[in-house]
């Protein structure tokens, strides 16, 4: 075990990754309509940037925290920002949309290697009297990753072009792997010599895989026929996990632990309800309201820097008092800021939708870092990497559903076709639906913010 002193530089290469993937992410979004332009992209091609990603990072999130927990999470996440940053230099020479696509895929790839395991690191570094401040720093540096990606993705997309989005991951991802080495002592492996479960992570990704891109083609016939054997084959997945001794997933955590369970919940609903407003504000932005890239990341930067200022004192505060009642006030600013959402339109001044966009970064700044301590505080030590791994896949599901549900819409209301002038109002309904679909989610997620038990335990051993 290396010694409590490395924690500062955890909390520091922890930093680092948690800004460079939800920077990329973000600055993405609101590079999509000059994508769109370059390739000759329609609406749902548009959408599969972002999906492509956040479907690789699902599938692989669960079994590279498990991998982490038996072979070493260092290794697993100094991996994983290699690979990052490379598929990130290959990106700028991407010739095609489908070249784009694959190395999203790609990067996804190494996102779940970097998620699965930052915050199960931070945490057995991190006293539990001080694991909320930690994890409230760790999310501020994910906040800061996400309010500069519009930011700056604008100006960088407007000088210099889309592709020097990735061309900026490049350097951040090799400051963070030489620190890993040259800074980093020891490895955290607290379930070495246990076996993993190969078929297990197949079934997994299998079930995910059909469940996520089904979704992104409903409400066509292979998308229900997708969802459906996704569902047959969880349920095969989860029979598989609770007869076997060392597990992918262990299963009974959600049956047992009631924080484990409805603080993943939350965070599943919580992710869903909300990940495709950047999605849908960065088109609206530079379609109906006809800004210019680096205009409308200026104007989105609002939200994230409102949650980066709130999320280290949420999470201080979460270290005194009951986590759940915090994300759970959280959780009820955010579905008010999407109710907001549902009323914008041709109109709408700029000083209104900055301050939904405010309340929107206080439900999500009071909602995310409280939520991680409930979850990380709520498991064994020696389950963290799994545990982080889980809390990962919640978000990026969640994610996911929002972006299927956006091309959903879009699919709808606005078809398989570029986006042009003639259909601005259908895009303009269509966005209205979804934010209403959103805030009823969201309002849906209060109930599993609020039924977590009053404070949760911590004990050692790996589970069995």
């Amino acid at each position: 075990m290396p010694p409590v002193k490395t924690g500062k530089t955890v909390l520091f290469i922890a930093i680092l990754a948690g800004f460079l993937t939800p920077f990329d992410l973000s600055a993405v979004n609101i590079a999509l309509p000059s994508l769109a332009r370059e390739f000759s992209m329609d609406a749902l091609q548009m959408g599969w940037v972002s999906t492509a990603y956040l479907l690789a990072s699902a599938v692989f999130l669960v079994p590279f925290g498990r991998i982490a927990d038996i072979y070493g999470r260092k290794r697993v996440f100094a991996t994983g920002i290699s690979l990052f940053t490379l598929a990130s230099f290959l990106m700028i020479m991407a010739p095609s949309a489908l070249a784009v696509i694959l190395l999203r895929v790609l990067q996804g790839f190494g996102s779940a290697m970097i998620f699965g395991t930052a915050v199960a690191i931070l945490t057995t570094v991190t006293p539990p009297q001080q694991r909320g401040k930690a994890l409230g720093i760790y999310t501020t540096a994910v906040y800061l990753g996400l309010s500069m990606g519009p930011f700056l993705g604008g100006i960088l997309t407007a000088l210099f072009g889309w592709r020097s989005i990735f061309a900026v991951n490049i350097p951040i991802g090799l400051f963070a792997v030489a620190l890993i080495l040259l800074f980093l002592e020891g490895e955290w492996a607290d379930c070495r010599g246990e076996m993993f479960d190969l078929g297990g992570a197949i079934q997994y990704g299998l079930t995910l895989t059909c469940v996520m891109y089904g979704f992104s083609l409903l409400p066509g016939r292979e998308g229900f026929i997708l969802v459906i054997a996704g569902m047959v084959m969880l349920a095969v997945f989860i029979a598989r996990e609770l007869r076997i001794r060392y597990p992918l997933w262990n299963i009974r955590q959600f049956s047992t632990n009631r924080v484990f369970l409805f603080s993943n919940m939350a965070a599943l609903v919580n992710y869903g309800a909300t990940f495709a407003v950047t999605f849908f504000l960065s088109l609206y932005l530079q379609y109906i309201k006809g800004f210019s890239p680096e205009y409308a990341g200026t104007v989105l930067v609002v939200q994230p820097v409102v949650m980066a200022l709130v999320s280290p004192a949420a999470g201080r505060f979460s270290d005194r008092v009951d986590p759940g009642k915090i994300a759970s006030m959280g959780m009820g600013m955010t579905a008010l800021g999407l109710f907001f959402l549902i009323f914008i339109g041709y109109d709408t001044s700029l000083v209104v939708l900055i301050a939904i966009l405010i309340v929107l970064g206080i439900g999500l700044g009071f909602f995310s870092s409280p939520n991680t301590n409930a979850i990380m505080g709520s498991v064994e030590r020696n389950y963290y990497g799994v545990a982080s791994g889980t809390l990962g896949t919640m978000r990026l599901v969640g994610q996911m559903l929002s972006m299927g549900i956006a091309m959903m819409v879009l699919a709808l209301f606005v078809g398989n076709v570029q986006i042009t002038p003639d259909l601005f109002p259908a895009f303009l309904e269509g966005m209205k639906v979804a934010m209403a679909a959103s805030a009823v989610l969201c309002i849906a997620g209060i109930f599993f913010s609020l039924v977590r038990y009053e404070k949760p335990t911590e004990s050692d051993g790996c589970p069995r």
